[in-house]
């Protein structure tokens, strides 16, 4: 069984919204995650008594995405989405490191929440902490992670966040900058 499956689907409007569902093991529960990408979702919990039921669940939600008319977006075509630090050294300092640990966990839970994407890894480059999003909505993605940045207290002064077709990772685009900027780079 797949541990966690996210669809999408595009409404007459052109909205995209998404479901999201996956067993949580340790609370004994099938997990499904729903609404319009970009707002906090809504979530129903279904406590079941094994992993066998959970799976059971599982394909009786896929089939109904299926039928809903929701498919999964392939990672060729969603962006990637750079949130990225401004550090005083070119490896990062103890505090740096917490910083990213702090940032990879907030920018987790509050994208997996909107159905906004995934954080892929992070890493230091020469004075800068990269964090990897891949993101199904570029302009919807920097605003939260915009938002994320200010309520978990990110450094939201040295945030700049660049953006980039999954295909082409080296041609990122600037999308934010706390300090004038005309191009990202990693």
């Amino acid at each position: 069984m797949s541990d966690n499956m996210r669809v999408y689907k595009r409404d007459d409007e052109g909205a995209l919204h998404f479901r999201e569902a996956w067993y949580d093991e340790e609370y004994g529960q099938f997990v499904m995650n729903f609404g319009a990408v970009g707002h906090q979702s809504k979530t129903q919990e279904t406590d079941v008594p094994d992993a066998a039921a959970a799976e059971g669940l599982m394909d009786a939600f896929a089939a109904q995405c299926t039928e809903d008319g929701y498919a999964e977006i392939p990672a060729g075509d969603q962006f990637w989405v750079v949130a990225q630090f401004a550090l005083k050294t070119r490896e990062g300092t103890a505090r740096d490191h917490h910083l990213a640990q702090k940032a990879s966990d907030a920018l987790i839970s509050h994208l997996a929440w909107r159905g906004l994407g995934t954080v892929d890894r992070s890493g230091f480059s020469d004075f800068k902490l990269n964090i990897f999003c891949l993101c199904p909505d570029v302009n919807k993605a920097v605003a939260a992670i915009k938002v994320c940045a200010r309520n978990e207290d990110l450094d939201f002064t040295k945030l700049s966040i660049g953006a980039a077709p999954f295909a082409d990772p080296e041609n990122f685009k600037l999308k934010h900058s706390a300090k004038p900027a005309n191009s990202f780079s990693l």
